[in-house]
Order: C-alpha cells, then structure tokens, then sequence
C-alpha cells in the first residue's frame, strides 16, 4: 500500500521552543562576569552579543520538515511520498516507545528532545533497508494530511 503522488506543500521549520530561549538568557550574565575583570565597558554588550549568535545558531541549525512536489524532506533526507506506507500519529507516550523500548536502529529519526509529538512513517520500497522514519513535528496530523491528501 502506497500513497499517491501529493502535490501538498507542507513546512516546519523545528526551532526549539520560546522556553528554551529564555532559559538561555543566563548566557548573558555568564559572559558578562568573565568579561568584567577584561573590559568593563565591553562586558554587557559583548554578552548580549553572545546570546544572539547562540540564538541564531540554534534557529539556523533546526532542521525543516517539507512535503512539496510529490516529496517529503525531513532534515537531510527525502523521499518520494510514493514509498510511504501506513502513516500513524504519534503521541508523547507513542513517541517515547518508538524511540526507546520498542526502537528499531534501521529507523531514521528526526526528533528534537522539545517537541513530544509525531509521525511513525512505514517505508514501502522493498529496496530501502529503512522500515520506518520517525519525526517528530508540532502539527503531526497536517503533516501527515500533506504526505497524503484526502480525497
């Protein structure tokens, strides 16, 4: 059982949550004291600087999940959506099983330790030695109505 070819277009892009960025504001006053003993004057704006690199690199590092012309891409993978089988949504119970107890190390995983839902997705090419892809997404039911369209 495969799916039909989608011409859906889907895009996430996993940045870590609003949390994670506050909690990253202890960044500043870290490099604020070690700079202050070097240049006083420096020491606020040049901490301030480091958590801005720092965000920008986590939001430039997260990786993009995109269905679009017949194709899901998820990080650097992809795949025709024509070689996905059975699509199952996955709760943060699911999720957690799927990628401790019950994991399988052909799978492909694309999870962010920030995000507790997703998609378990069968691969149907009988020449891809990957049974399933897990990922992890904050809409995993429009990814999985993006993979394959009602209708």
């Amino acid at each position: 059982m495969t799916a039909e070819t989608s011409n859906a277009h889907y895009r996430e892009r996993l940045v870590p949550g609003f949390g994670f960025f506050v909690a990253w504001l202890l960044v500043i006053p870290a490099v604020a004291l070690i700079m202050m003993p070097i240049n006083a004057q420096a020491a606020i704006p040049t901490a301030i600087a480091m958590y801005v690199v720092i965000a920008i690199i986590f939001f430039a590092l997260s990786p993009i999940i995109e269905v679009s012309e017949g194709q899901l891409q998820a990080g650097r993978a992809v795949i025709p959506v024509e070689f996905i089988g059975k699509i199952e949504p996955l709760g943060s119970e699911l999720l957690r099983k799927s990628i401790g107890q019950d994991a399988d190390a052909r799978n492909y995983l694309l999870v962010r330790g920030w995000i507790h839902m997703g998609l378990k997705l069968e691969i149907a090419d009988e020449n891809d030695p990957t049974p399933y892809w897990i990922i992890t997404s904050r809409k995993p039911l429009a990814l999985a109505e993006a993979i394959r369209p009602k209708g």
